[in-house]
């Protein structure tokens, strides 16, 4: 499939977040990058990384000489089950999470830049590829990865979450570019300090986020005596993925559900690590947190916890009945279940997980309320009743109705319509309808307009987001920070290109003298110098030898890739 094929393929609402990619904008100095990472990488790794590494970058279209192109990777991604698209940078973690639960592999379209080449803020084209890719070779990594995504999708997220988002997204954006101001970098900082302190009781979507991270991102595999690389983020960094190694300085725990409560700093190297027992061990450590979570447990509970986080979240009735809104208040009996529940602002009603026609936010923009619970004399719940059964209790369209909740929730109206699905009771609609509860609170009033019950004897499911995702769309279709892209120097990078396509061949003196001129022209290119190591030229082996040994001595950021040439030739 082609990459518009697959965009075409996905749920209308994902499209905005898909880039295609444009393998041509690469530069010959990304290219270098590329190959400069992997192969380092691949020896580096050999022996720390799972098994099953080496065999999936084959398996996955990654190859160790050029950026690979999105159409390469799903070529041989379609044999496993999966597929990929590009992206700028960080999405949402709810569309991130929903793209892995549908099988589909999200790369970053960018390159790192040469200054980045040990760990890179922001994601990259060679994180995502080399990194994730790989292990969707191993069943049971995939399997958990996907329903890493299914449970992902569900988690309940506040609205310090999406502001920590794009304080993150823009902080990785800023740092990865050279042309960043310090001050501005500085700025960005505070404020994400600032988030931090005020989110003290971080939400179900933050936790899932952390274990991601010490899982997919940062795991290691084996015992705390001998252990294997295989999370993405330190499989494709050439500083990480060494340093991850000293036990001296980075501590290794046990995977456990506990690893939910460390925080994590992107930006800096992690000063702890999980160990999980096996990619089996990893199912099963999601599968305790999520039974923890809104969506499994529901009820009242769950109901204060979408309330508290103030953003858009779905609650189901037992009946299949979904209400998806900013929930404001919820009514308990004096057992603590939830009897009334109310949205404010523009609320979908849905079953199925599809918009019931009529009952969008178009119709129901300034909110939405309704009975939970058994209703009087009634032995089953008010969504099994046939037709005939309901008129049998006096429940006629047309007619005035009373509906009694064992809560003491009294509805009083004309009935004007039953929306009915699969053979149940959904929805009510009344007009000169009243509603109060055992108290004599009005809960909703005539004057109000016409009112819409939903049918349900309990909450079963609370979670983040919408029911119908293809009608309401929570998410900017583009993020508000775009990724910065610095301008590329043409010449520079023709000398680049040169080096490239002269690699193994020997130089006549035209292109020993063009070269030279390169040189003479970026003293300070080490990368450039590396290329050009790949050259049969024995009178240009010994000049680059000795200016890579002295652009050593600059920095020990410097002396350290340099070495790591050196030592390789």
């Amino acid at each position: 499939m082609t990459q518009q094929e697959i965009i075409n393929s996905l749920p209308g609402h994902l499209h905005p977040f898909v880039k295609n990619q444009h393998y041509e904008n690469y530069t010959a100095r990304d290219q270098a990058v590329w190959r400069f990472v992997m192969k380092h990488l691949t020896r580096q790794l050999k022996d720390s990384a799972h098994p099953v590494y080496l065999e999936g970058l084959q398996r996955t279209g990654i190859a160790l000489d050029h950026i690979p192109s999105i159409d390469e990777m799903n070529e041989c991604l379609a044999q496993l089950g999966w597929r990929a698209v590009v992206v700028d940078g960080f999405i949402p973690p709810a569309i991130f999470m929903e793209f892995q639960a549908l099988k589909v592999l999200v790369i970053a379209l960018d390159m790192r830049s040469v200054d980045h080449i040990f760990y890179t803020p922001a994601p990259d084209i060679l994180h995502e590829s080399a990194g994730h890719a790989p292990f969707i070779v191993d069943i049971d990594y995939a399997e958990f990865l996907q329903s890493f995504g299914e449970v992902g999708m569900k988690a309940i997220a506040t609205r310090a979450d999406l502001d920590q988002y794009e304080a993150i997204r823009k902080l990785s954006i800023l740092k990865e570019c050279s042309q960043s101001a310090a001050g501005e970098i500085e700025a960005v900082e505070a404020e994400l300090a600032r988030l931090a302190s005020v989110d003290q009781h971080p939400s179900e979507a933050a936790l899932l986020t952390r274990l991601h991270w010490w899982t997919v991102e940062y795991g290691l595999v084996g015992s705390l005596d001998d252990y294997r690389i295989f999370g993405a983020g330190l499989l494709s960094s050439l500083g990480e993925s060494a340093h991850c190694l000293d036990d001296s300085a980075v501590k290794k725990i046990p995977l456990t559900v506990d690893a939910v409560t460390r925080p994590y700093d992107i930006t800096r190297e992690q000063p702890q690590l999980f160990v999980t027992r096996s990619c089996k061990h990893l199912s099963q450590v999601l599968d305790e947190f999520a039974a923890s979570m809104c969506f499994r447990r529901g009820g009242a509970e769950s109901l204060k916890v979408a309330i508290n986080a103030a953003s858009t979240c779905t609650a189901r009735y037992d009946s299949g009945m979904q209400v998806s809104g900013v929930f404001c208040e919820v009514l308990c009996d004096a057992v603590g279940n939830a009897i009334y529940m109310r949205t404010a602002g523009p609320t979908q009603l849905a079953y199925g997980d599809r918009e019931i026609i009529g009952h969008g936010v178009d119709y129901h923009t300034e909110g939405f309320g309704s009975p939970i619970g058994h209703l009087k004399d009634f032995s089953r719940c008010l969504s099994l009743y046939t037709i005939d059964e309901l008129k049998a209790h006096d429940i006629n369209i047309g007619k005035r109705v009373t509906l009694e909740y064992l809560s003491g929730i009294t509805v009083e109206g004309v009935l004007q319509h039953i929306h009915r699905q699969d053979h149940r009771n959904l929805v009510l609609s009344f007009n000169d309808c009243s509603v109060s509860d055992l108290h004599g609170r009005v809960l909703f009033d005539p004057a109000w307009g016409n009112y819409d019950l939903a049918v349900g004897s309990a909450i079963d499911s609370v979670y983040g987001g919408v029911a119908d995702r293809e009608k309401l769309q929570l998410y900017k279709p583009t993020p508000t920070t775009e990724t910065l892209r610095a301008a590329s120097n043409q010449s520079l990078m023709s000398c680049y290109q040169l080096a490239a396509g002269l690699k193994g061949q020997s130089l006549d003196e035209p292109q020993r003298q063009t070269l030279q001129e390169a040189l003479d022209t970026y003293p300070n290119e080490w990368l450039l110098r590396a290329e050009l190591l790949e050259l049969d030229d024995s009178l240009l082996h010994q000049q680059l030898i000795k200016e890579l040994a002295d652009l050593g001595g600059q920095s020990d950021e410097l002396s350290r890739l340099t070495g790591m040439v050196l030592d390789s030739q």
